[in-house]
């Protein structure tokens, strides 16, 4: 997996590249950690690029939304793909980290 962010005042946005698997779930779950701890509580974890998604990287998200919920704000997924779609249906967690169609909706939306 590769990771970047851009930072924006409030607002991190991540880019999963590659494979979020048990090998890469502890740098994601990491980085958002860095981001709320500097300020940032949205974070948008864009997966756009993101080929794989298995248990344990469903876990960083879900460990992520639980540290940006606990800041005050929140984890947002965008620009997910069709496999990811599958692992968030299977799992009823679509309806925690409901997807949206690109990171500036999901930097938009202030619900």
């Amino acid at each position: 997996m590769e990771l970047t962010t851009d930072q924006r005042e409030g607002v991190a946005v991540l880019h999963v590249t590659g494979r979020l698997t048990m090998a890469a779930a502890g740098e994601l779950k990491a980085a958002v950690d860095r981001e709320v701890a500097a300020g940032r509580t949205l974070v948008v974890v864009d997966l756009g690029d993101t080929a794989f998604l298995d248990s344990s990287g469903l876990g960083a998200l879900v460990g992520g939304l639980r540290s940006a919920r606990a800041a005050g704000g929140d984890l947002r997924i965008a620009r997910v793909g069709a496999q990811v779609r599958t692992v968030l249906e299977l799992t009823t967690m679509d309806r925690v980290l409901r997807p949206y169609a690109d990171v500036e909706d999901a930097v938009g939306d202030r619900r």
